[in-house]
């Protein structure tokens, strides 16, 4: 099979053996891959891959069920999913835990549907099950016209939250402001801190949804209301920050954060589950839709980095794997 391999940090095509199903997982023939800057970490000798996962990249794909493990009664071959994975989206042919299986939303493509698991798996465990986002209450999100940005959009509104977002351009803010967040702030022109305290009437926000890290961790605390969350997925800015802990003290503040790719298959199957429930059908409904910017062959993954690496992209970027 056609697979994409990180070799002395670059990513480079060649060819393996096909991988054959433990007794839990399935071998899907896949249509289309996810790129996440998980992946660009990964490439760059920073996010090694768990133990027992597949050293090629890719963390979310979308194909059709041509194998099964000895153990699988839920899925039959020929059924088309999309599927969280650790590792192996970048190929022709991955192994996935069958219990991290989904199907695809009715009427949404195999493209579509590869843009779904990393960044709705990461949403709703982060934002509804660790900070326990509720109805009527309020949701910052670092980097809105990001993958987990516009889809954080989208489900915190479906779920009655009021949503404000930062991003790095006027169209970045001008495209989350139509996707349904109630402001959008520049953050190269504005300071997010000033904009969100008059937005807020000096109250603050309920919930943030931050992988920035650095010196955003103060300023997030300042944005925050009594009783708020934080919560930091990812660090980009950096790992360390200065914390006046008495501002924690006196707002009640929590202060959470998570990883999702080495966490074991009952924790995420147990999300799969919820999103199943709860925002399957709001995608076959329409009411939510993965946003793409763009998709490149397999063999142009390279490319997909480097756009990834720029930042100049709104929503996710896929790799088209096969027909």
């Amino acid at each position: 099979m056609r697979v994409i391999e990180i070799q002395e940090c670059a990513l480079s095509p060649t060819e393996r053996a096909v991988p054959v199903p433990a007794a839990h997982q399935v071998l899907i023939k896949v249509a289309a891959a996810g790129v996440n800057r998980p992946d660009v970490m990964q490439r760059k000798g920073l996010y090694p891959p768990p133990p027992g996962a597949s050293d090629i990249p890719g963390l979310e794909i979308a194909g059709t069920v041509v194998e099964l493990g000895e153990s699988v009664s839920q899925l039959k071959t020929g059924d088309t999913v999309c599927a969280l994975v650790t590792g192996g989206g970048y190929a022709e042919y991955c192994l996935a835990s069958a219990a991290l299986c989904l199907p695809v939303p009715e009427g949404l493509s195999l493209a579509e549907a590869a843009a779904l698991p990393e960044t709705f798996f990461t949403v709703w465990s982060n934002v509804f099950d660790r900070a326990r986002l509720a109805i009527n209450e309020t949701l910052l999100v670092h980097g809105g016209g990001s993958g987990i940005g516009t889809a954080a959009i989208q489900l915190a509104k479906a779920f009655g939250a009021t949503v404000y977002v930062t991003a790095g351009s006027e169209e970045k803010c001008q495209f989350c402001r139509a996707l349904g967040a109630e402001a959008a702030i520049n953050y190269r022109e504005q300071d997010f801190v000033e904009k969100i305290l008059e937005l807020t009437a000096n109250r603050g926000v309920d919930v943030i949804l931050d992988m920035v890290g650095g010196d955003y961790l103060p300023r997030n605390i300042t944005c925050l209301a009594t009783d708020g969350r934080l919560v930091q997925i990812a660090v980009q800015n950096g790992v360390k920050a200065e914390l006046n802990l008495w501002n924690v003290m006196l707002k009640r503040l929590t202060i959470t954060g998570s990883t999702l790719r080495a966490r074991d298959d009952a924790f995420k199957a147990a999300i799969a589950r919820k999103l199943y429930d709860k925002v399957w059908p709001l995608l076959a409904a329409g009411t939510l839709k993965p946003i793409i910017h763009r998709i490149f062959p397999l063999d142009d993954a390279a490319l997909a980095h480097e756009l990834m690496e720029s930042s100049q992209h709104i929503g996710k970027i896929i790799l088209q794997v096969s027909p």
